[in-house]
């Protein structure tokens, strides 16, 4: 594929993959609560669930979502239901006490259990099928192979990915310090809980619209 194309893709990935949606808000909250070395489990299952969306698109997932309309919103509505579910667990957890940080901290979850929440919250959001299929074409020249293309495309935006995804936890780790003070980490799960439901609140909406 043409280099200036693939730079200018690489750019604009950089800056959408920067926005703090589901992803990057999970990332952020389990570096905040479980720091560094255990959210790995977590950027593992987030990538891995971004990988099955990559391949999913691949085999004409955002064709099939564009033809089978219904089939989708179902997908929207479990993704809507999945987020919100979360949302309500974080604003649950009041106990604002950092994992292995202080000696009344609770449990830290299983690695398993980490690994399993990150790729159900990357497969909760069936937007990012149709976000692939919709942004990519724009990358692709016709002319040329475009199984390659593709494959460069998807490699750079998982790259791309993984980098803020590390970013956003480092951050959340780095404010664990000052968030150590009584109600602070309350506050930002709370935060991080009302995003989450807000998410599930649009894609549910979104559904309601499309019925319209």
């Amino acid at each position: 594929m043409d280099f200036t194309l693939w730079l200018f893709f690489v750019v604009s990935t950089l800056f959408v993959s920067a926005t703090p949606g589901a992803n990057m808000l999970w990332a952020f909250h389990s570096g905040l609560n479980h720091g560094v070395r255990k959210t790995l489990w977590t950027l593992a299952g987030l990538s891995t669930g971004l990988l099955l969306l990559l391949f999913l698109s691949l085999v004409g997932i955002g064709y099939f979502s564009q033809n089978h309309p219904g089939a989708f919103q179902v997908l929207k509505l479990l993704g809507a239901a999945y987020l919100a579910w979360l949302g309500v667990r974080l604003w649950r957890n009041t106990a604002a006490s950092f994992n292995g940080n202080r000696p009344d901290a609770a449990p830290a979850p299983s690695r398993w259990r980490l690994f399993r929440d990150g790729i159900f919250v990357s497969l909760s959001n069936p937007k990012a099928i149709l976000f692939f299929a919709a942004f990519f074409p724009k990358f692709l020249v016709p002319a040329r192979p475009l199984a390659p293309q593709y494959l460069v495309l998807a490699l750079s935006f998982f790259c791309i990915e993984t980098v803020w995804q590390l970013i956003y936890t480092y951050g959340g780790q780095r404010l664990a310090v000052w968030l150590m003070r009584e109600g602070r980490l309350r506050l930002l799960n709370r935060t991080c809980a009302v995003v989450f439901l807000l998410i599930a609140a649009s894609l549910a909406a979104e559904v309601v619209l499309e019925r319209a």
